[in-house]
């Protein structure tokens, strides 16, 4: 049961990450000129609306889940990146909203986002422009749904790729150093990365068989998986999930494009505003959707 402080919690760590996010681009604004239409998508448990910025008609459609431990954040707080990466890339992306903790624990969130993701792909040509292919992206515990959704999808010919930006993948149980090393060195911390888990669990243990969709650094092959562009932060308690999962995709044969910011704190690329590192990652994002889109 969700107590009176724990619904405080949430709500105040909801409104912050809102004002900050809409601080950080405040004189920034992003893709003004793009055309974006809003929707709801049908899923199991109703309906979750989405934000469509419409792209080009030769280019792939981003699916995009926005990161916040499954606890925060929404479309509004990713908005400025989504039209950023949109406008740069000339895709189209559909932003995907979907059901929080802890009012709707585990495994709410990743059952909206498949529910969604499966529902796009089978409607692409009613869609903004798109070539028929989407690319699976997402960052933090978006980009732990990225890896998830992709997994359930793996037979899906219509997923070209995947971009996950510093992807949550493992317990903080599972004792990745970067979780002691880098504790306190960022915007996320060790707490506050437990407490997502906390929130987000409830009353699921964390070795519950179930859970293998959310711990998806557990899995041991991921033949299959597209091409995909992964980045990691240094200063990050997460530095080393998404490390991990560039060897293992590695090691199956995945064609993985990994880039490592040293000087970065988890969430320079979506949540700081116009930072050399968020302009750094657009371009690189750019130019690998391209090459993606080419080969």
């Amino acid at each position: 049961m969700t107590t009176f402080l724990q619904r405080l919690k949430t709500w105040a760590f909801r409104l912050y990450y809102r004002i900050v996010s809409k601080k950080a681009w405040a004189d920034h604004p992003q893709g003004t000129d793009l055309n974006v239409s809003k929707l709801l998508i049908p899923v199991s448990a109703g309906q979750t609306a989405a934000r469509m910025y419409h792209g080009a008609a030769d280019l792939p459609l981003i699916v995009y889940y926005h990161g916040g431990g499954w606890v925060i954040g929404d479309l509004d707080t990713h908005d400025p990146f989504c039209r950023a990466l949109s406008e740069a890339s000339g895709c189209t992306i559909m932003s995907i909203d979907y059901r929080l903790a802890p009012e709707h624990p585990f495994p709410a969130a990743h059952d909206d986002c498949l529910d969604a993701t499966r529902w796009i792909i089978d409607n692409l040509n009613t869609l903004a422009p798109n070539n028929g292919k989407v690319v699976l992206s997402g960052d933090s515990a978006g980009g732990n749904i990225t890896v998830s959704t992709m997994t359930t999808l793996i037979d899906e010919p219509r997923i070209a790729g995947t971009i996950m930006i510093y992807p949550a993948t493992e317990h903080y149980l599972a004792g990745l150093p970067s979780y002691t090393e880098h504790a306190k060195s960022g915007p996320l911390t060790t707490p506050i990365m437990r407490w997502f888990f906390d929130t987000y669990l409830g009353d699921v243990a964390p070795a519950d068989p179930r859970t293998k969709t959310l711990f998806v650094g557990r899995r041991s092959d991921y033949s299959g998986f597209p091409p995909s562009l992964l980045v990691t932060a240094e200063r990050d308690p997460l530095r080393d999930d998404g490390k991990r999962l560039n060897m293992a995709m590695r090691k199956a044969g995945v064609a993985v494009t990994y880039h490592h910011y040293p000087e970065e704190g988890h969430g320079f690329a979506c949540s700081e505003g116009p930072t050399e590192g968020h302009r750094h990652f657009i371009a690189l994002a750019s130019r690998w959707l391209n090459d993606l889109t080419h080969a």
